[in-house]
């Protein structure tokens, strides 16, 4: 196996995103759409308000004849919430009106009902209200035929909700991405199975199944897989419903990294491996038969920081999304820092609030790419590019949050 340059980060995550084309359209009910990316623009298929509406409980009134208060009016009716009053209103007379309700005709203005006393069939007014006062005028919100949400966009609640407004049932989206994954490694046992002498625990299967789920696409589990080439193509036959296969372990140069070696006389080709990162420098990405694939490092811290950085932004292009940059923010690094070499260093750290200054950010003293308590206690991954100089504390940094 020959020795190629490493590839630097953004270079890798790029051509990863190349390789990929998203999933098909499916439509869904609203019920089903929340986190979902639209494949097609929704397009209102109604206006809201459809028509001017109270936004107050009070009386529906002309503007002229509340000009000067006190004023006497008669009242005529009422309109309550979904229901109109049936005739207009004419000078000098008001109609009992109740949020959501539909202004009467001739009527221009709401008195709330604060501002009133009412006895019997009339009303005192006594505070008046300009032309438009508690009005919503119809299609405040939006009007039939708007596009309000636009193609690409993951759904949020209040997305959902505004949907629903719209009198849309279903929207037409990309289908969920399924990944299907599998570990590969004698030594490998899955958490509270019977552990013999030299096996570990697996931590990989489970973290990389909840982040594939967080990231919006459908894990699929295939497994811990045997440092055997027959037991790996057969695991990987049965990705063949995927969209994208990752791999987990046995990418590296080892006797025993055999993943490579076996996929290759199936139908593997490598677009590169071993990137300029840490953690993760044995990275590899290629094609499989049909199949994009992923092959993250064995180690569990490494798998799951590549899999933040390439496999997240993979899941989102492959969901149908168009911000497949991972999110990043600025800090202030807390201690200072020596120079680095030529790898992209992703630093496990805490994240601390300042008052009115960027957060503080304090990488862990121990940054062993074999220790998850760390990972699971850090808020944010501090970003040193390659050859990146000393940095003293104080000096602002790139950060990538790992929470919220």
């Amino acid at each position: 196996m020959t020795r190629e340059p490493l590839i630097p980060v953004a270079e890798a995550r790029g051509r990863i995103l190349a390789a990929i084309e998203p999933t098909a359209s499916e439509r869904v009910a609203l019920a089903e759409a929340h986190g979902r990316i639209l494949a097609e623009d929704v397009v209102a298929l109604r206006t809201q308000p459809p028509a001017d509406l109270s936004a107050m409980d009070g009386y529906a009134v002309r503007a002229e004849d509340v000009a000067s208060v006190p004023a006497r009016l008669r009242v005529i009716g009422e309109a309550p919430a979904g229901r109109a009053f049936g005739g207009a209103l004419g000078s000098g007379e008001a109609v009992r009106i109740f949020t959501g309700a539909p202004l009467p005709e001739g009527a221009d203005t709401i008195v709330i009902q604060e501002n009133t006393e009412r006895y019997g069939d009339f009303v005192i007014i006594r505070q008046g209200a300009a032309a438009g006062r508690h009005v919503r005028r119809a299609g405040l919100d939006f009007t039939e035929g708007t596009t309000c949400l636009a193609r690409g966009r993951r759904l949020s609640p209040a997305d959902i909700a505004l949907a629903a407004a719209m009198n849309v049932p279903g929207v037409s989206v990309h289908r969920a991405p399924r990944i299907a994954f599998f570990s590969t490694g004698d030594e490998l046992v899955r958490p509270g199975d019977p552990i013999g002498p030299g096996q570990i625990v697996s931590a990989n299967n489970d973290g990389l199944a909840a982040l594939i789920a967080e990231a919006g696409g459908v894990p699929l589990d295939l497994g811990i897989v045997p440092d055997r080439r027959d037991a790996i193509r057969i695991a990987a036959h049965r990705a063949a419903e995927a969209d994208m296969l990752v791999t987990l372990g046995g990418a590296s140069v080892g006797e025993h990294d055999l993943v490579q070696a076996a996929l290759a006389e199936d139908g593997l080709a490598i677009d590169f491996w071993r990137i300029a990162m840490r953690p993760g420098k044995p990275l590899m990405f290629g094609r499989y038969r049909d199949l994009p694939m992923l092959g993250l490092p064995g180690n569990p811290v490494s798998a799951l920081v590549c899999a933040l950085i390439f496999l997240v932004p993979a899941i989102t292009k492959l969901g149908g999304g168009g911000d497949t940059s991972p999110r990043t923010t600025l800090a202030r690094l807390g201690p200072g820092l020596s120079e680095n070499d030529q790898r992209e260093d992703y630093l496990r750290a805490r994240l601390e609030t300042q008052p009115d200054e960027l957060p503080l950010a304090t990488p862990f003293e121990t940054q062993d790419s074999s220790m998850l308590s760390v990972l699971s206690a850090a808020d944010c991954l501090v970003i040193r590019p390659p050859h990146a100089p000393a940095a003293e504390a104080g000096e602002i940094v790139r950060v990538m949050p790992l929470r919220g």
